[in-house]
């Protein structure tokens, strides 16, 4: 973070000193957790499902924090904001225990304060990247290919809300030349409000899904929310620009709701940035011909992505169209793409048990999307010495109407991608139904939860076999990926009382 005195930031965020020495400055960043808490930090004060940060205010300035942005009153040098009949509990801390606005309030003078960093950072390129599935992954390799192009800051996880978004960009120095944010929305009109916090010049919109369905109740109106990051771009003239996926009808159409220079990336003719001549190996690790139209003719190059899912090229075109943006080279980005990296745990993570069982980790989350990717990486990945291949499921969230047809998809081709379906969890039922049912020779088994899915894997699993984890969040399916696993696999921590993941 840019060094900061407590006057500045009482003014940044409308807020006025209490008990606290305006001279003195923040260096540390800022945190919501008063477990992460070191020297120099501002501790952000906000309501949990366990627990009011309020009450944490002193043993956060022990442990070396500034001071405490708080919506009230404590017995530490704090900044108080004004909690004021604006202020609607927020959606994010809604399950958190934010029940008069004081959260809200926090949380808006949280995203003043981010604003007035970013208008510190001229030379700072905001890159905002939302879209129904993928935005995490898009995001983590947009930061690897930009970071040897200069000082970059990347949202960690999933931190892609009104929490997540600000508390990122206050991680930024003078020095950082790229700053790439995940976007997620679960209502009209947050994404503008996200994007007025940091203005983006580059805009990603990577697809339209059924991702919270059930709240927005129809695709179209997912794209009319998620179409909000280009409408907030710049126009051409000052720098702007979408990067949209020409494979998404919803989301090429936004061309037309942004003054932005458009560049269409995916595998149809009509894209800037494009794939052609797509194969996947044995491990369903993707290679395809890059090619890139421009003034100039057409370059090409051909490229063997690390990671695993046919999916990927999607997230990698999108990413390179970015790069090549600010500043890179076509022999940069080809040598990114093809780089090992750190991956989120969890996000189609694929390891070799001791056992010599194959483990397909995409336990984090799941919508109908990321399913069908999920369940065609299994299908592409190769058994070995007669292997089975395994796909155990957890129900997915938040379809609304839709709920009972995509579990019964998601069933049936889970029985003809696999040879044995597990469901786990009651709500997932569904989709044992429809595996059992669709007549393709897979065995369905259905287990109350995963210590049961652990029990049964633990018994059955042998050398040769492929086994896919994938479900909700809240079906907390990472926990039969990390017992299979070896104690060497970082585990998650996803838990948290506060950033409530938006997709």
């Amino acid at each position: 973070m840019i060094p900061l005195d407590l006057a500045t930031v009482a003014a940044a965020v409308g807020g006025r000193l209490h008990r606290a020495d305006g001279s003195r400055q923040v260096l540390g960043g800022v945190e919501f957790d008063s477990r992460n808490v070191r020297p120099g930090t501002l501790f952000v004060a906000l309501p949990g499902k366990n627990a009011d940060g309020h009450e944490f205010a002193e043993q956060a300035v022990a442990q070396g924090a500034v001071a405490v942005l708080a919506a009230h009153e404590v017995a530490a040098p704090a900044i108080v904001v004004p909690v004021t009949g604006d202020h609607v509990p927020s959606r994010v801390l809604a399950l958190a225990g934010d029940r008069d606005g004081s959260g809200a309030a926090v949380l808006a003078a949280l995203a003043k304060l981010a604003g007035h960093v970013v208008r510190r950072l001229p030379d700072c390129a905001v890159v905002g990247v939302t879209g129904s599935c993928g935005k995490t992954s898009t995001k983590d390799l947009i930061g690897h290919l930009l970071a040897p192009l200069g000082p970059t800051v990347v949202s960690p996880r999933s931190f892609n809300n009104e929490l997540g978004q600000p508390w990122t960009v206050l991680r930024a120095e003078e020095r950082t030349r790229h700053l790439v944010l995940e976007l997620g929305t679960r209502g009209v009109g947050q994404l503008a409000a996200l994007c007025a916090t940091a203005p983006p010049r580059i805009g990603v919109v990577l697809n339209v899904g059924d991702a919270h369905l059930g709240e927005f109740g129809s695709r179209d109106a997912i794209a009319t929310a998620k179409g909000e990051l280009v409408e907030a771009l710049p126009d051409a003239s000052a720098g702007g620009v979408a990067v949209l996926n020409a494979d998404d009808p919803r989301v090429a159409a936004m061309s037309t709701r942004t003054s932005a220079r458009v560049v269409l990336t995916g595998r149809a003719a009509t894209a800037h940035v494009r794939a052609t001549d797509v194969e996947v190996d044995g491990l369903a690790r993707a290679r395809f011909t890059l090619r890139l139209d421009g003034a100039g003719g057409t370059t090409s190059a051909r490229i063997a992505l690390p990671t695993h899912g046919e999916h990927q090229v999607d997230n990698a075109l999108a990413a390179a169209a970015v790069a090549l943006e600010l500043g890179a080279t076509v022999d940069d980005v080809v040598a990114g793409l093809q780089a090992e990296r750190p991956l989120a745990p969890h996000r189609m993570a694929v390891h070799r048990t001791a056992d010599g069982v194959t483990v397909i980790d995409d336990a984090r989350n799941a919508s109908s999307g990321s399913m069908l990717a999920a369940l065609r990486t299994l299908a592409s990945t190769t058994t070995t010495d007669g292997g089975r291949k395994w796909a155990v499921l957890g129900a997915m969230r938040e379809l609304g109407d839709a709920t009972d047809e995509t579990h019964d998809r998601v069933g049936g081709l889970a029985a003809r991608y696999a040879d044995r379906v597990v469901s786990v969890g009651g709500d997932a039922r569904l989709i044992h139904a429809a595996a059992a049912a669709a007549g393709t020779g897979a065995r369905a088994d259905h287990v109350p939860d995963t210590e049961s899915a652990t029990a049964l894997l633990r018994d059955e699993l042998r050398e040769g076999d492929v086994v896919l984890i994938k479900g909700a969040r809240l079906a907390a399916l990472w926990r039969i990926a990390e017992a299979l696993l070896p104690p060497e696999v970082p585990s998650t921590g996803w838990d948290s009382d506060f950033v409530k993941v938006a997709d």
